[in-house]
């Protein structure tokens, strides 16, 4: 059957808003109820999924009271959570409003499911605008921008979706949410909901993983495009970073809304969604977009074919009123329960493949059995042979979201040049500094604050550690580009825990031969490398730099990675002027730290002893540094305060070799 537009635009409009909320109550989880690294990823872990088992009771309320009041109060609650985050309060508060927002949204796709038993396409909808909204906005939610347009924007999107969800018509009734007339007109208000959808709710949560993991992901496209400049295992800055984007959006939608083919055919879906889950498995930087295409496609295919519209309400409903109230009442619960029951794999997912990152188990299997999950839901479905048309034509509706995605490439920052300026230098002002993925301590992810302290200095080099450009954990963003906007300066990115996550150099002199060092993980669950690159200087004048950052075994110092660092970064310099930097999370006088000093490299940053730079609001620790080769002279090495991470910046300037 067809449903109303108005069912569908406040489907997705609901998805788009929970996304938001989403993206904010990941990141808190490790950086507001726990500190990734040092509590334990089992008790947040628990913290996560604890909600999403709470909502498994949602199917039970909503058949004791109603579908419409629970979704109408669960709609005001995500709404109020949504639009108080646009302040971005961080801290415990920030995390509660999160919190409540995603249990009110949990509930209210419940409520929703009641009454809904087409959702593919407020789903698919839901799913492709906030891919398109997420890359027009630099992967930078409006949650976090806070300014009058973001405000703006977000009341009006809560507005219309309050206004869509109290829509007469839009709700089953009291208890059961039985079904209407069985000749009421299709499409109308009254029109009666069949039995189906179960299968298409039960994926929202797979799919919603997969989406914002892999196939619709703007900052994982622009990462995939980053590594195509050079095919040597690093990232460079990449010039129409997003534009797949707007592919995988037109890929997904069309595949979404359109019919299956028939037959064998029908595997087509669930098997791209399985090679585009291998490839990104596979943890290479160069396979990533084929990696976003494939699952796009995939994905979408998946939902089409859970999209089982043209089984008629009126088969429960002929049987009589009676009859049509129980069967329309057990068919509102299964789809409560399934949806529920997906967004608790949604859960058990996310929480499974980026807790592997504390806990040391391989993680690669994760999306691939998710992409089983839904391969094989999808294509068990029953095949759809007369399909109805949709909501919104297939093709026009594709065409109108991927428009949309085609401005995130046209509307995108140009990417940062750098040049030998006026000759080479005397000095170089460098900058290190642990970032954590954007977030400060209060737990809001402050590019602006990154950004000020770092250009504070009048940085010539940048080296960062705790880059992440694409996790779904801190809300997908890609923080080196966006960095590297701000300070209007290139990056070179080294890849240490998978191609999204690593360290990185940025420079305002050309960078050349970058090469990249995996490191062993002696017992450390989270990977390490080393970054190495050339600062052209002009003239044939050039300098090594080194971006690392260390990963120490449990209870122990990182001492073998420390001695792998140094030799290689002094083999790479070979006898040029160099410069090793980063979190080394070691301490002066400890063996590891000894590692570089034993190669004949000297502590920049001993003038200003103690320096301690961790944490950030109370700093103790002396783990982050700067090590120069004997031929530079270190002058006036500092760790600026702020807390725009949990790590103070070093930075010190060098006066080179007279030439």
């Amino acid at each position: 059957m067809r449903y109303r537009q108005l069912t569908t635009g406040t489907l997705a409009l609901g998805v788009l808003l929970l996304i938001d909320v989403l993206r904010v109550w990941l990141p808190g989880i490790i950086t507001i109820f726990g500190q990734a690294a040092s509590t334990p990823a089992e008790l947040m872990g628990a913290f996560a999924l604890g909600w999403f088992v709470l909502a498994m009771g949602a199917p039970a309320v909503v058949r004791r009271v109603g579908a419409r009041p629970v979704t109408v109060v669960a709609a005001v609650a995500l709404a109020v959570a949504r639009l108080a985050l646009t302040a971005a309060p961080g801290g415990r508060t920030q995390l509660w409003l999160a919190t409540a927002g995603l249990l009110a949204g949990l509930v209210w796709l419940v409520g929703v499911a009641a009454y809904t038993d087409r959702p593919v396409p407020g789903l698919a909808l839901g799913f492709a605008v906030n891919a398109a909204l997420h890359a027009v906005l630099d992967t930078v939610d409006l949650v976090w921008r806070g300014d009058w347009v973001a405000w703006l924007l977000s009341a009006v999107a809560v507005a219309v979706f309050l206004v869509g969800t109290a829509q007469p018509g839009q709700h089953g009734g009291a208890g059961d949410a039985l079904p209407g007339p069985a000749d009421a007109p299709v499409g109308s208000a009254d029109a009666p909901v069949g039995p189906g959808g179960g299968r298409a709710w039960l994926l929202a949560g797979p799919a919603l993983l997969l989406a914002g993991m892999v196939a619709l992901s703007p900052a994982l496209a622009r990462t995939g495009m980053s590594y195509l400049v050079a095919g040597d295992g690093v990232a460079r800055s990449p010039l129409f970073g997003l534009a797949p984007v707007p592919v995988a959006v037109a890929g997904f939608l069309c595949a979404a809304l359109t019919r299956p083919p028939s037959g064998w055919g029908r595997a087509y879906g669930p098997v791209a969604l399985l090679g585009g889950a291998v490839l990104f498995a596979l943890d290479r930087g160069d396979l990533l977009l084929p990696a976003i295409l494939l699952a796009a496609v995939g994905l979408g295919a998946c939902l089409a074919l859970t999209d089982d519209a043209s089984q008629p309400a009126s088969d429960t409903a002929s049987a009589g009123t009676a009859s049509a109230g129980t069967a329309g009442g057990s068919s509102a619960s299964r789809r409560g329960y399934a949806v529920a029951a997906g967004m608790l794999v949604f859960a058990l997912g996310a929480v499974g493949y980026y807790s592997a990152y504390d806990l040391g188990y391989p993680n690669a299997a994760v999306p691939v059995v998710v992409a089983v999950l839904i391969a094989a839901v999808a294509f068990t479905a029953r095949p759809v042979v007369h399909r109805l048309p949709g909501p919104f034509p297939p093709l026009r509706a594709a065409a109108a979201v991927t428009a949309l995605a085609l401005l995130a490439p046209v509307l995108a920052d140009e990417v940062p040049v750098a040049s030998n300026r006026d000759g080479p230098p005397e000095r170089l002002t460098v900058v290190a500094y642990n970032i954590r993925m954007g977030f400060g301590l209060d737990g809001r992810f402050d590019l602006t604050g990154l950004a000020q302290v770092i250009d504070q200095q009048r940085p010539d080099v940048v080296l960062l550690s705790e880059v992440d450009r694409a996790w779904l954990l801190n809300g997908g963003h890609d923080t080196l580009d966006l960095l590297s906007d701000r300070l209007g300066m290139p990056y070179v990115f080294g890849p240490a825990a998978d191609p999204v996550w690593g360290d990185a150099v940025l420079s305002r002199w050309p960078v050349r031969d970058p090469r990249t060092l995996p490191l062993a993980a002696v017992g450390a669950p989270t990977g390490a490398q080393a970054l190495a690159v050339t600062l052209d200087l002009g003239d044939g004048v050039r300098t090594a730099v080194v971006s690392t950052h260390l990963q120490p075994p449990p209870g122990k110092g990182p001492v073998l990675q420390a001695r792998a660092v140094a030799d290689f970064a002094t083999g790479y310099a070979a006898g040029r002027p160099l410069v090793v930097a980063g979190d080394l999370n070691t301490e002066p006088g400890d063996e590891a730290f000894a590692e570089f000093t034993k190669v004949g490299l000297v502590d920049a940053l001993a003038a200003a002893r103690p320096l301690a730079t961790s944490p950030a609001d109370d700093p103790r620790q002396q783990i982050d540094h700067i090590f120069v080769s004997s031929g530079l002279t270190p002058d006036d090495p500092v760790a600026p305060r702020s807390t725009a991470s949990d790590h103070l910046p070093v930075a010190v300037t060098v006066t080179l070799p007279p030439r």
